[in-house]
């Protein structure tokens, strides 16, 4: 059975501190706008292996694809 937006979007916020957080997709393909204070002076790269951190196995077994946005809350506003 295939993941939901709303599991991937249970998934990150249980991983990772966001002050935003929308997750869109069909099932195997996801896209993702999170927002957290996390990413202060990260480079994109490493904003993006804190949320392959906080989904964990889950991006190997369960989710195909999931594109990111991902932001500071200062960025975001």
């Amino acid at each position: 059975m295939f993941p939901t937006p709303e599991q991937i979007k249970t998934y990150i916020a249980a991983g990772l501190e966001c002050t935003h957080l929308e997750v869109e997709g069909d099932g195997q393909h996801f896209s993702a706008v999170i927002v957290s204070p996390a990413f202060a002076g990260k480079r994109l790269i490493q904003r993006h292996q804190i949320v392959y951190a906080a989904l964990g196995d889950r991006m190997r077994e369960e989710i195909h694809a999931l594109s990111m946005k991902t932001l500071t809350p200062e960025e975001f506003q």
